[in-house]
């Protein structure tokens, strides 16, 4: 019986073939269109005074920061050859060598959110925009439009996870190749159903689609919890954006042990046992994006214990504030009573 399924040939990268626009393109904008639409819908649901002009100029800069951040770290801090610290012009350069448009191949998570908060609060300062209400607005949208980012990587074929044999592991036309004489890649063939006399040469194995799987859990699953379990619910002005980090960076934390590790990923081994690039054998041997979603979790935690310390002190100054207006108030009524006798 097979437990794989292939990857489907009839998936192509362009949308028109021999033309420069593609799929994973596509996905970027209709994540920013669903994201636009999710905050917009919250402006009018709140009956706020807010000028759609700000809005778009707002995401606008957010989508600018976010490509040039998502753009640096990839290349510079993920790609692990050092082409782009010998060439940085390549950086954000569209052509290959033989100058056929490939577009800006290779985005970072980490660097476009670093990017895109930047920008956001460059923006907020100068228009005097509630950056941390306006947070919580652009948080409870963001993993439904991020669900489509994850489908353009499914259907790029990259990002793919490690060697699996569970019944959806899939089969990447560009994930590397393994000996079929070594005694591993013949019993995961087998218990993945393959059959092994036919095997010879270099083996496509079956991989997690982790893709699939962040389109789910940061995605779907992360827009539910925050858009319906606590988008309504009473809290300090930022929380939603705490709550958003944290959701993230278990989800990445978890789903990062079945991805394969990007080229510049560095591994901070705690046990004698090593996990091979395409296997995973021990999970307490971690790669450096679970460390980077291990900061997003403390930053978020961070976040919601300094804005809940916040709302307390409000709250005891706005108690003693209008304790001592009862009192004036008292002291006034005393002394009226005094100049009546």
């Amino acid at each position: 019986m097979t437990l794989y399924f292939a990857f489907p040939d009839w998936i192509s990268t362009e949308i028109i073939p021999g033309l420069p626009f593609r799929w994973y393109g596509m996905m970027y904008l209709v994540a920013f269109a669903v994201t636009y639409l999710l905050f917009m819908y919250q402006v009018k649901q709140r009956k706020l005074d807010v000028d759609s002009d700000t809005v778009l100029n707002m995401f606008f800069w957010a989508i600018i920061g976010l490509l040039i951040g998502a753009r640096i770290f990839a290349t510079l801090l993920f790609d692990g050859s050092g082409r782009y610290w010998a060439r940085p012009w390549l950086i954000f350069w569209p052509f290959d060598e033989n100058m056929n448009f490939v577009g800006l191949q290779g985005m970072n998570y980490y660097g476009g959110l670093a990017g895109a908060v930047v920008a956001v609060l460059i923006y907020a300062r100068s228009k005097k925009i509630d950056i941390l209400d306006w947070g919580d607005m652009i948080v409870a949208g963001v993993p439904l439009g991020y669900t489509f980012g994850r489908i353009g990587n499914f259907i790029n074929g990259e990002l793919f996870g490690r060697v699996t044999t569970v019944e959806w592991g899939v089969i990447f036309p560009h994930a590397r190749r393994f000996p079929a004489d070594e005694a591993w890649v013949q019993e995961t063939a087998r218990e993945a159903g393959m059959n092994v006399a036919e095997l010879s040469g270099m083996v496509n194995l079956p991989r997690h689609p982790t893709q699939l799987y962040e389109a789910f859990g940061e995605g779907i699953l992360l827009w539910l919890i925050l858009w319906f379990l606590f988008r309504k619910r009473e809290h300090a002005r930022g929380a939603l954006i705490g709550i958003y980090l944290i959701g993230y960076g278990v989800v990445r934390f978890v789903v990062d042990y079945y991805r394969v590790p990007l080229r510049g990923d560095f591994m901070l081994q705690l046990s004698p046992i090593e996990n091979p690039p395409y296997l995973l054998l021990t999970p307490w041997n971690f790669i450096a994006s679970q460390f980077y979603s291990l900061l997003m979790i403390l930053a978020g935690i961070g976040l919601i214990m300094i804005l809940r310390k916040r709302e307390e002190r409000l709250a005891a100054a706005t108690e003693q504030s209008e304790g001592r207006a009862r009192s004036s108030a008292a002291e006034r009524r005393k002394m009226r009573r005094k100049l009546r006798k």
